[in-house]
């Protein structure tokens, strides 16, 4: 076979889900993955499928949202190279929670359920290692929770494009309405202070994308510490 499993280990290896595994243990959940292509646009699940295993992303963009009764679409987040998702349906096996959709060409790695419950009876270690990322997913999730409650809506708009630049860098490619799905806000909202920022040069904007001057300026307006 080609370089796949050394592609897998590197890209699950820099992912907190698997940082902390062993560098064998790695290597035997890269044996059982298998790669996944999609195409822009095309459909990789929808909410109500069956939960067949987790995928991380090599490079692409994934959108996991819900679409409700009216056809109104809402984004929950958006994925792009390095992250994995579908860890809650790799365990529990339950139909799928949101949509998931390749927003560009989109590279993955699919692990299977069945196969990862095999190795989990032979790696306990694995296991432990899940417990500790479903405690942390809970702390983000009641974070978040904490921010909608407490944090004026620029700082929480901030901050969600924060995490995005994590995966495009400077030039973020995300349309107003997902920008107001993924913060709770309004997308006048987002509007207006994005327009406030493009006016004191901190950022550029254009049709679905937004650029980043400079993230020292930016991670003050998010009221995060610079690295």
């Amino acid at each position: 076979m080609n370089d796949a499993p050394h592609r897998i280990v590197s890209l699950l290896s820099a992912n907190p889900f698997f940082a902390g595994f062993a560098q064998d243990a790695l290597e035997k959940i890269a044996a059982i993955c298998r790669q996944r292509h999609l195409a822009s646009r095309e459909v990789l699940f929808l909410k109500g499928d069956p939960s067949d295993g987790l995928y991380a992303i090599r490079r692409g963009l994934i959108r996991i949202g819900t679409t409700d009764d009216r056809g109104q679409q809402m984004t929950m987040n958006l994925l792009g190279g390095g992250d994995v998702f579908g860890e809650i349906a790799l365990l529990d096996g339950r139909p799928r929670t949101a949509d998931a959709v390749a927003m560009e060409d989109t590279d993955m790695f699919f692990l299977p359920r069945r196969d990862f419950l095999s190795l989990l009876d032979r790696e306990p270690s694995i296991t432990q290692q899940l417990i500790g990322l479903l405690c942390a997913r809970l702390r983000d999730v009641i974070g978040r929770m904490e921010e909608t409650a407490f944090l004026p809506a620029a700082i929480r708009l901030a901050r969600r494009i924060l995490m995005l630049a994590a995966d495009y860098g400077a030039e973020v490619r995300v349309s107003q309405e997902e920008l107001a799905s993924l913060t709770g806000v309004t997308r006048e909202t987002v509007n207006r202070q994005l327009q406030s920022w493009k006016r004191t040069g901190i950022i550029s904007l254009a049709r679905g994308r937004l650029v980043i001057h400079d993230f020292d300026d930016f991670r003050r307006l998010a009221k995060v510490d610079a690295v």
